[in-house]
């Protein structure tokens, strides 16, 4: 009778209750998203998502009219919606979403308030530190205090992200390790823990940032532990979704191992699959046309001739990882002759050519 259990943290933070400072609920993975149910719990969580999604994080509230008008749905209806299935308006559960983002970098980094209060969406520190006295009781460096996080191991920023077990982490960066690209993707193990580093450049507006980061696997506290370089900084928590994306951490294994389970053999035993996504949608595109109707060793060698023609060279403090994938613009400019040369057929080249100037344009957003 003493405890009272919610689906979401804006939820419990309705009902008068903070994050508890020890079990760190800002780490758990996010809200699963099956499309089990009626049409508007569908609607509701796909509004979630994107209410999560760090590039919808603007300076100023964004009003749920926009965020309506995108799901095809009056703003009163998605209100409604979201009183319903959550008990909360869209914009507390924004709120939350931010509050929490920023929790985790007071707990774990060492960057400024100020630039903590910037990244998670807040106009100004004034705003940031009047949500976080009164959503969780006392001021953001009065957190950070009593989290007394420490420097992070090694050069860069430094976060933990995790995951419900059981995570096949050997299965997924078996997939990866099979086709990862020289001088962009490595991985490995380093002190017994296995690992997956790479090159990134993730384009924010007008601006583009590049620089790399790193995945150490640790297993027994279900938690991946990310470190990307400062470069990146500015873009950290989009860094931080498309993370959990790529390595699929918010995936529900109950749900997962439900369908396994009834299957013959090796199937049913291999508990903790999850699928490989990607950190950069153009990158994975262009593999895709790389990749039809060959096998995947082929697929890499292309994908390989095309990083060490067009790639651009990065400095990275990780030995072998000096490439970044090549961008939009620059496959859009390049000619076919060019594309011929590294073995890509003449189909190919066309449609990599027409998915980069769409992409470069912006008509086309992945």
């Amino acid at each position: 009778e003493n405890c009272h259990f919610f689906v979401h943290a804006a939820q419990a933070e309705q009902a008068g209750f903070r994050p508890c400072l020890r079990c760190r609920p800002e780490l758990a993975p996010a809200a699963q998203a099956w499309s089990l149910q009626d049409t508007s719990a569908s609607l509701t969580r796909q509004a979630m998502r994107l209410l999560d999604d760090p590039e919808a994080w603007p300076l100023d509230t964004p009003g749920v009219g926009a965020l309506a008008q995108r799901l095809g749905v009056s703003d009163r209806h998605l209100r409604r919606l979201f009183e319903q299935h959550l008990g909360v308006t869209p914009l507390q559960y924004l709120q939350t979403r931010r509050l929490l983002t920023a929790k985790q970098l007071l707990a774990d980094t060492s960057l400024p308030v100020t630039r903590i209060a910037q990244l998670s969406g807040f106009a100004s520190q004034r705003r940031f530190n009047a949500a976080f006295l009164a959503h969780y009781g006392l001021n953001p460096t009065g957190l950070r205090r009593a989290g007394a996080a420490g420097p992070a191991d090694g050069p860069g920023i430094q976060l933990r992200l995790a995951w419900r077990p059981p995570y096949d982490a050997a299965a997924l960066l078996g997939f990866l390790r099979t086709r990862q690209l020289q001088g962009v993707e490595q991985v490995g193990t380093e002190a017994g823990q296995p690992f997956y580093a790479r090159t990134l450049r993730i384009a924010s507006g007008p601006d583009t940032h590049q620089g790399w980061l790193v995945c150490r696997f640790d297993e027994a506290r279900c938690q991946v532990l990310l470190r990307m370089s400062d470069s990146l900084g500015e873009v950290l928590p989009a860094v931080m979704r498309r993370v959990r994306a790529a390595l699929d951490l918010d995936a529900d294994p109950q749900a997962i191992q439900a369908v396994l389970g009834d299957m013959p053999e090796p199937a049913a035993s291999q508990a903790g699959l999850r699928v490989p996504g990607c950190l950069d949608g153009f990158e994975l595109a262009v593999r895709a046309v790389l990749g039809q109707q060959i096998t995947v060793a082929a697929a890499r060698t292309l994908a390989q001739r095309l990083v060490e023609q067009f790639g651009t060279a990065i400095q990275t403090p990780l030995p072998g990882l000096d490439r970044l994938f090549p961008d939009a613009a620059t496959l859009a400019a390049a000619d076919g002759e060019a594309l011929g040369r590294l073995g890509i057929v003449r189909q190919r080249q066309a449609a990599i050519s027409a998915l980069a100037r769409a992409v470069a344009e912006g008509r086309l957003s992945l």
